[in-house]
């Protein structure tokens, strides 16, 4: 294994680089600048942050939100990488000592704000910084905002090309998921990039399936169907749901919660704290379901998002494109939902009135036509977005969209879009859509009798046709540039005919629309990896989400920050019983081998003890503390002979050499407490109980009342008889704060202890 690799293990846990990253990560470690335009979840953060433990000197990262960077440190520290953030919500004192370690090269990684970066007191830290340590890189994330071009400018980001001046010698790595050819000579430009390698990975996210619906009355229950079948699939599976406006928010989110959905809210008129606190509930999965506007997600980087709906029609493709990225950035299935309407054009329209540029107004009007006309085509949803990007799909069916698995038949609507066409001309181009239609079908409000309208030709030649079934066409007409929309004198929206549409009227140019559809209808099917999983490992990958959990919970941070769904998996396939074995799990480096090890590997053993299977199936030797386990087991037959063999043994051991469960073990019948085992050893006190569960799992006795206290343990054994021993999330819902994650564990192993004994 050559020194890249074996760092990317050894920090990161990870067997093999993603691609593009390789190439990336060999351009920084050779001093190189570089542009990276990589999709969400493609793994942009560890082109820099692993050359940041292989290069000397610290690592500058610029990124524009806390919650940001705070995601990116917390996963650092987890992996044994030293980091931190210098923001604007750390007081003085904190600040100054952040400052000076790191001058004195404790930290490898120091992200801040690009407002801060260029601040001439900062400006000056980062020379004294690197005078005395080096810097060894900038990275630039979310390097689109600094281009006007882009779907989220920042102007701050355009001063960030002084850094060339002032650290010459310095390389640079510009990253972003979401960037058109504009926009990356722009980033290019402004930063000034020196002959960089410029990586431009597919934008193609074949984990995603795309849905998108034209929005009815009914689109708040579609939704909430999606949401019930992906929750039969796993209760606890994140979804974001996308409003435009606060009050859709608001709305959304009492109807799901009436609904029965743990959902929470997220928006600008909330307070700070608010705002904060249901976001670190949905990061940490308390909340399943988090409603916001499209302010939320881009400080976020919760990887086992499983929906992302947008009820509101997107204004451009791009911030659609980085918003519907955050489904899915594990690399599991996860399905984007959108529900469209033309309508949606009036609230699209009040933001794009804020702008003070013409030219950027005409361009965001341009850009909501193209998602409208991406919305209602019925080709491929995939291939549209790719082109939007410049990227071609190679295949004819992507296989993973509505148009795809449910394509729509197409039906000739020239006769009916002539008379739609010419009854918006007898108007003179004057009125919406909505009117145009109520003169179609004859309608005989005050408006069109005053106007005279109901005297035109056209006035009820549609009356057979539901005001809906002309809404669709009108629809399909401006998506295929037959009719446009335009902005009249009082600020209302009506629709003009197109030059096309001249074609269509002098009978030149058909018009094929596609039929209405039912929507798409996602089997209940498990994605491949689990299908892949015969039963007793699906039941050990559901225990081990479990550790996991309580993990987390004791930790406090989110469950995805401890192990991937993905290398749960491979713990449950492969079973490893030593932490060599757990070691060579993909995602399982040094510093969570020592961390989580025990937990896991305890609850593996359990597992495969409860239920015959063999540890490690692909062979080897059985480590030390599995034959302990087994000796322990035959021991029960022979309690007397054992026992007797155990306490002269016993007199004499140098704990320090038995396995580490072991040890824990031998300390706590030698009268030592929790608190006194975990100074001692320095452990931390969920490790310890992990290894005391492993032990009753294994046939031994201990003395609960140490442990947990009698009352609190009675409680606790009334409810595990009332509810069972597994899983312990009704339990602890059940008892809440009266009781501990660890407690639980406890008392489950000496449940189990106690039926095995049965």
């Amino acid at each position: 294994m050559d020194a890249v690799a074996d760092a990317l293990k050894r920090s990161f846990g990870y067997d093999e680089f993603r691609p593009g990253q390789r190439e990336i990560v060999d351009a920084v470690l050779a001093g190189r600048d570089a542009l990276a335009l990589m999709p969400t979840g493609g793994g942009k953060s560890l082109t820099y942050q692993l050359p940041a433990t292989m290069r000397p000197g610290v690592t500058v990262v610029v990124s524009p939100l806390i919650a940001l960077m705070k995601d990116q440190v917390d996963r650092l520290l987890a992996n044994g990488v030293a980091a931190t953030a210098i923001t604007s919500a750390l007081d003085s004192d904190e600040r100054e000592r952040r400052e000076q370690a790191a001058l004195r090269g404790e930290y490898r990684l120091l992200y801040v704000a690009p407002e801060r970066l260029v601040n001439p007191n900062f400006l000056w830290l980062l020379l004294k910084l690197q005078r005395e340590r080096g810097i060894a890189l900038f990275a630039v994330d979310e390097a689109h905002c600094v281009s006007e071009w882009g779907h989220d400018f920042r102007p701050e980001y355009r001063q960030l090309g002084q850094l060339r001046e002032r650290f010459a010698d310095v390389p640079m790595l510009a990253l972003t998921a979401t960037a058109t050819d504009r926009v990356r000579a722009d980033i290019l430009s402004q930063l000034r990039l020196r002959e960089p390698l410029v990586h431009v990975a597919s934008f193609n996210r074949p984990n995603l399936l795309y849905d998108v619906r034209q929005k009815s009355k009914g689109a708040y229950n579609e939704l909430l169907a999606v949401l019930r079948t992906l929750r039969r699939e796993d209760p606890d599976a994140p979804a974001i749901i996308y409003c435009q406006s606060r009050n859709g928010v608001e709305t959304t989110c009492a109807q799901l919660v009436a609904d029965g959905v743990r959902a929470a809210p997220y928006h600008a008129g909330l307070s700070a704290e608010e705002r904060t606190r249901n976001q670190e509930a949905f990061i940490r999965d308390h909340t399943t379901t988090l409603v916001a506007t499209v302010a939320f997600g881009m400080g976020v980087s919760k990887p086992d998002v499983r929906l992302v709906a947008h009820m509101d029609t997107p204004r451009n493709l791009e911030s659609y494109y980085q918003e519907s990225g955050r489904a899915g950035r594990d690399g599991e299935p996860a399905r984007c939902l959108v529900f469209f309407s033309p309508g949606d054009r009036a609230k699209v329209e009040y933001f794009i009135r804020e702008m003070s540029d013409p030219g950027q107004q005409a361009i965001a009007r341009q850009q909501f036509q193209r998602v409208l006309t991406w919305a209602m085509d019925g080709d491929c949803r995939r291939r549209g977005l790719l082109a939007y990007f410049g990227e071609t799909l190679a295949e004819e069916n992507c296989g993973a969209c509505d148009n795809c698995l449910n394509p729509t038949e197409r039906e000739d609507r020239t006769v009916d879009a002539q008379k739609l066409l010419s009854a918006v001309a007898r108007t003179n181009q004057r009125f919406g859509l909505g009117y145009v239609i109520e003169v179609l079908r004859g309608a005989q409000t005050k408006a069109v009798i005053e106007r005279g309208h109901d005297q035109l030709s056209v006035y009820g030649i549609g009356a057979t046709q539901s005001a809906e079934e002309w809404r669709h066409l009108g629809h399909a007409l401006l998506a295929q540039d037959l009719l446009a929309e335009a902005t009249s004198v009082g600020g209302y929206p009506t629709v003009r005919l197109t030059p096309l549409a001249w074609e269509v009227m002098r009978g030149q140019r058909m018009v094929e629309v596609a039929r209405p559809r039912a929507p798409l209808r996602q089997a209940r099917a498990a994605d491949a990896q689990m299908a892949q999983m015969d039963g007793p490992a699906r039941d050990l990958f559901e225990r081990l989400r479990l550790v996991r959990r309580e993990l987390a919970e004791e930790a406090q941070v989110p469950a995805f920050m401890i192990f991937a769904d993905s290398s749960l998996r491979a713990m449950a396939t492969r079973r490893p019983v030593t932490p060599p074995q757990f070691a060579s799990i993909s995602g399982v480096g040094e510093r969570k081998v020592a961390a989580f090890g025990d937990a896991f590997l305890s609850e593996i053993r359990a597992y495969c003890d409860e239920h015959g299977l063999e540890l490690w199936p692909e062979g080897g030797d059985i480590p030390d503390d599995v034959a302990t386990a087994r000796r322990e087991r035959r021991r029960r037959e022979r309690p007397e002979r054992a026992e007797r063999a155990d306490s002269s043994r016993l007199r004499d051991m140098d704990t320090t050499k038995l396995p580490t469960a072991r040890q824990t073990l031998e300390m706590f019948r030698r009268g030592l407490s929790l608190d006194e085992i975990a100074e001692q050893r320095n452990l931390a006190h969920t490790t310890l109980v992990g290894h005391l569960c492993d032990a009753m799992n294994a046939g031994e006795e201990l003395d609960l009342e140490r442990l947990i206290p009698g009352e609190r343990l009675r409680l606790i054994l009334e409810t595990f008889a009332r509810l069972g021993v597994t899983p312990l999330s009704p339990v602890k819902e059940a008892l809440g704060d009266a009781v501990s994650y660890d407690d639980l564990r406890v008392a489950r192993a000496a449940l189990r202890n106690q039926q095995a004994e049965g």
